[in-house]
């Protein structure tokens, strides 16, 4: 029976620090868009313009001329 007083007071400590730190949880923000995340992956980048990949870069129609030693 005496452990009781010991049991009660930690365990009511424990539900306020595990309130403590779920109210810091939603205020910061941790559970506002869970699904978003997920579906980003999937989803492709076409916004991106397509890159030039060829190896010699011109500019202003004259090819660019690499020296060589």
């Amino acid at each position: 029976m005496d452990i009781l007083y010991l049991l009660v007071p930690v365990s009511l400590l424990l539900v306020v620090a595990i309130a403590v730190v779920f109210w810091w949880s939603v205020k910061s923000g941790q559970f506002d868009d869970l699904e978003g995340p997920a579906y980003r992956l999937m989803m492709e980048d076409d916004d991106r313009p397509a890159e030039d990949n060829s190896p010699v870069k011109k500019e202003s129609g004259a090819p660019v001329a690499h020296k060589t030693k």
